[in-house]
């Protein structure tokens, strides 16, 4: 006897049309790409990739929100989470709360009152997906766990960029477990400003799928792939393989339970 749950054919939304999936799938895969290709360049190539990387991840976030819940709900959930965000990172760069005292290099692009235009747009590609995994895992505890998952996440990306010399940090004090130039400060602001933000597009943005929507496919493969790619980058290319230790095991714990759900198959 299979543990997994079917729905019957009846109640099945139609999917999108090959047209519209093969253009997401498109921009996905060229975020991906990218990825794949950082730890090979250098310099100039790098510096643009890395802004690359994020708007067009971004950008495919954005259009599966609107191919799968519709104009309402795309319309909604970049203008917060892009309002949100560069007020949490005004916050942050200003007093140095929540997160610690840091700054923005100027390799990252244009910037309006010391916030890098690129960085909200980092928070829209992976807020959505996140948001996705909280509501079918968190029922009301959405909030606690998307703020939990942006901080796992976050413990690949800030390494990334600091060692790239995108932004620093000035501190002294604790640090987050083998990542010596992140003060611990940095995983508990994600979790309060993730947990602000998942609270509040779980209030604003509505949950029914459109009657032909994408399905769930393209954000499972995004979301493993931003575990998988954050443990081999860090074992192999960046050789901190106490990052991809502690990053891959906090990351995937908290992953795992809407891997689990979506195995079980469960509405």
């Amino acid at each position: 006897m299979s543990l997994r749950h079917y729905s019957p054919r009846g109640n099945r939304r139609r999917g999108i049309n090959p047209k519209a999936q093969g253009l997401l799938v498109g921009i996905l895969g060229i975020a991906i790409f990218q990825q794949i290709v950082y730890p090979l360049v250098h310099g100039e190539t790098l510096r643009v990739l890395t802004i690359s990387t994020v708007y067009c991840g971004a950008i495919a976030m954005s259009l599966h929100a609107l191919l799968a819940f519709g104009g309402k709900y795309a319309f909604r959930y970049l203008s917060v989470t892009l309002i949100y965000a560069y007020i949490m990172e005004e916050i942050g760069i200003h007093t140095g709360w929540p997160f610690g005292q840091y700054s923005y290099d100027a390799s990252l692009g244009p910037k309006l009152a010391g916030v890098s235009l690129v960085v909200p747009f980092a928070w829209v590609m992976m807020a959505h997906p996140l948001l996705i995994a909280s509501r079918r895992v968190g029922k009301s505890w959405v909030f606690l766990y998307g703020g939990i998952a942006l901080m796992a996440w976050d413990l690949f990306l800030d390494p990334q960029m600091v060692n790239a010399g995108r932004w620093s940090w000035t501190f002294t004090g604790s640090h987050v477990p083998f990542e010596r130039e992140i003060p611990l400060s940095n995983a508990f602001g994600w979790l309060l400003a993730g947990m602000g933000l998942m609270g509040l597009l779980h209030q604003i943005l509505p949950r029914e799928l459109r009657k032909v929507s994408a399905g769930f496919g393209v954000v499972d493969f995004y979301l493993a792939w931003s575990w998988f790619s954050g443990v081999v980058a860090n074992l192999f290319f960046f050789h901190r393989p106490g990052i991809a230790f502690f990053g891959g095991l906090i990351y995937g714990l908290v992953l795992a339970p809407y891997v689990f759900s979506r195995w079980l198959g469960r509405p």
